[in-house]
């Protein structure tokens, strides 16, 4: 474990905010660290104007994310631990953070989630961001299901997924709508 990340826990655990949405931010930390932070923040509080602000410089990053961000407030995120970060080089931070959502409950999975944020930078500004999830194999099961058996629910909500699409709440509704089915249809077998 690195000094900055050993400053950042204890401020986590004297300050006790581990698992809130909003964490303090270490005077002694880079400022890469200082802004992934902000990333995260604007992030899960679903402020998309505070997120496109700090994602100015990653201008292809901002579809896939903008998205994102408005898909897992549809979703209902909640996050659960802010995991510890990485800063592996001078201009990548890795953050990963668990949450609870929608998905796994229609799905009845006592799992939670973790997204990994890998977000680089140049000159102290985010010049791009991207994800990686650890979700089960039941979860890609069932998106599968939903675009073999029930495609009305998904194919015009989802036009543009990931891309910065027009519909995320509604994409994400209709996927909802299918785990239910399909957790259904799978529990009788």
């Amino acid at each position: 474990m690195s000094i900055k990340q050993i400053i950042y826990l204890s401020f986590l655990i004297l300050g006790g905010c581990k698992n809130s949405s909003h964490v303090e931010v270490p005077v002694n930390n880079s400022s890469n660290i200082v802004v992934a932070i902000k990333f995260i923040d604007a992030f899960y509080s679903f402020n998309r104007d505070s997120l496109a602000s700090l994602m100015s410089n990653a201008e292809a990053s901002q579809p896939n994310i903008l998205y994102y961000q408005k898909w897992a407030e549809c979703a209902h995120y909640e996050i659960l631990k802010r995991n510890t970060f990485f800063e592996p080089s001078d201009s990548l931070v890795i953050f990963p953070v668990t949450v609870k959502d929608d998905l796994m409950a229609a799905l009845k999975i006592a799992f939670n989630v973790t997204d990994t944020f890998h977000i680089s930078f140049r000159h102290g500004r985010i010049r791009s961001v991207e994800t990686a999830s650890n979700d089960l194999n039941t979860y890609y099961d069932a998106k599968s299901w939903v675009k073999q058996n029930r495609p009305e629910f998904i194919e015009k909500p989802c036009e543009g997924i990931w891309d910065g699409g027009p519909t995320p709440c509604e994409c994400v509704k209709g996927m909802l709508k299918g785990f239910v089915e399909f957790e259904a249809v799978t529990k009788v077998k």
